[in-house]
């Protein structure tokens, strides 16, 4: 008596679900990837050739020509500019070393307004970095 199995296993392989896969994906990453908008304003900011890098700065205070100030990317009254700041970054005590905050100011602002966000930074211990665009 002689058994055979009726079923073979097909040893081939079908790329074509695969490949729908990887298409969705690169659909996916390319949409959510253009939905991604970064916090920066459009501002024309001072040239200098020192560029100094910095670790990640915690968060981004912008202060564009029209004097409106922004904290990443979300526009706030100066009045309420210090609370926000504090609101957004936390004491500086809870940070090993002081949280730092990146300054864009649009050139054609007068330094008066740098020097009000600079003394919120000092009132509480955080550094400070002014952004600046390389030199041509």
């Amino acid at each position: 008596m002689s058994l055979k199995r009726q079923t073979k296993i097909s040893a081939e392989f079908s790329m074509s679900s695969m490949s729908d896969l990887v298409f969705l994906l690169l659909i996916f990453f390319m949409i959510t990837s253009t939905l991604v908008a970064p916090n920066a304003l459009k501002l024309l900011l001072p040239q200098s050739n020192n560029q100094t890098m910095a670790t990640k700065p915690i968060t981004t205070v912008s202060i564009t020509k029209d004097l409106q100030y922004a904290v990443e990317g979300n526009y706030v009254d100066f009045f309420d500019l210090e609370r926000y700041i504090v609101k957004e970054v936390g004491p500086a005590t809870s940070y090993p070393e002081p949280p730092t905050i990146s300054l864009h100011v649009d050139k054609s602002v007068a330094m008066e307004h740098v020097v009000k966000v600079m003394n919120i930074a000092k009132d509480h211990q955080y550094r400070l970095i002014l952004a600046t665009a390389p030199l041509k």
